[in-house]
């Protein structure tokens, strides 16, 4: 079969997820494995959202609700902001597919911070955009230099706060900074979604009711803090003629039935969230803690995964922890050879990782 593909979509590196569990397990021989490589909820989905969805299962004959609206509203009322700032999607993936479908033609420019989350640029150069990655300064994003390398052509910037895959957060006094150079025209886009775990109280923190008078959107996620990472529900706090014209080309069924449900109720299981963050903190501090014991360099995070040097190939590591039972994430594909990124695990996974990484290390 013939194709003509664009040269701009044939140079993108497709995106590589990690392998779910079960296929690693039948590839390397292993049983009760322990995945830390995704950024994922140890703890698994909240109990209400589990019943919301139980409740749901007798619906599944009738179509979702295209607008969203009892979940629209809820996350209004949550962050002050009127419905008409909020628009749903299938993941935050699919926002920053809508903003790069409404706002970018072949030929523009977008600005992202470099590593980062790999589908800004994946997404951006399947529009045929220009893809401008600004390095960051000391793991930490670089305001100032990304707001220097906007021009004319620029209409979007994407900021990650905390980043991933290094754990960094901006603050408001840089991001403060950064608006005020900003040229009009050019929209900004600021990821939370690893907000929830910050625990640096200059973080910087948008999807405030002033936010939505500026140009900015800010993205965020259940699939975190919420634990609803397999039923993709994101959105996205904006001016509100921004996302009347995201609405015009989102596709009307874009969160399930299931998923919008789900989310609705998570929002009210604050018990959940708070046992979420104390975990994600305790553990973060915990495995600090060992790895000081095993003498390796690691990078503090404001998320729930943090980075590791391990002072050879990533690569090697990930197939060798493997072999352990523990799946963790190579960087090499963000530009960090020698490191993985882990997420918090449950207390015994996390002392699973600690032995397994000291065995493999030894070997």
């Amino acid at each position: 079969m013939k194709l003509t593909i664009p040269d701009y979509i044939q140079a993108i590196e497709p995106y590589v997820p990690g392998k779910p569990i079960e296929a690693l397990e039948r590839e390397y021989g292993i049983q009760n494995s322990v995945k830390l490589a995704s950024n994922e909820n140890p703890l698994g989905p909240s109990p209400m959202a589990l019943a919301a969805i139980r409740n749901g299962l007798t619906r599944l004959h009738r179509y979702p609700d295209g607008a969203g609206h009892l979940l629209t509203h809820k996350l209004a009322e949550a962050c002050g902001v009127a419905p008409e700032n909020v628009v749903i999607g299938n993941g935050s993936d699919d926002i920053i597919a809508l903003l790069v479908r409404a706002l970018v033609r072949p030929g523009d420019q977008v600005v992202v911070p470099q590593p980062s989350f790999l589908m800004y640029t994946i997404t951006a150069s399947a529009a045929g955009a220009v893809v401008e990655s600004v390095p960051l300064k000391s793991m930490v994003m670089d305001l100032d230099a990304m707001v220097g390398r906007v021009t004319a052509d620029t209409r979007l910037v994407f900021i990650c706060n905390p980043n991933n895959p290094t754990g960094t957060v901006v603050t408001q006094k840089a991001f403060d900074r950064f608006m005020a150079r900003l040229p009009d025209g050019v929209v900004v886009v600021v990821d939370e979604a690893y907000i929830e775990f910050a625990r640096n109280a200059d973080c910087l923190k948008t999807g405030r009711p002033s936010d939505v008078d500026r140009p900015v959107v800010t993205l965020r996620t259940f699939s975190k803090a919420y634990g609803l990472a397999g039923l993709r529900v994101g959105y996205g706090i904006m001016p509100a003629m921004l996302a009347e014209v995201l609405h015009r080309i989102r596709q009307p069924f874009n969160v399930n039935a299931l998923a919008q449900a789900a989310a609705v109720a998570a929002l009210d299981d604050r018990a959940f969230l708070h046992r979420t963050l104390d975990l994600v903190h305790r553990g973060l501090d915990a495995l600090y803690a060992g790895l000081e014991g095993l003498g390796l360099t690691y990078f503090k995070s404001e998320a729930n995964f943090f980075l590791i040097d391990v002072g050879q190939p990533a690569d090697i590591v990930f197939e060798n922890m493997l072999r352990q039972g523990v799946i963790v994430r190579s960087m090499r594909a963000y530009g960090f050879p020698d490191y993985i990124r882990i997420n918090v695990g449950l207390e015994n996974e996390n002392r699973r990782f600690l032995e397994a990484l000291e065995t493999v290390l030894a070997k």
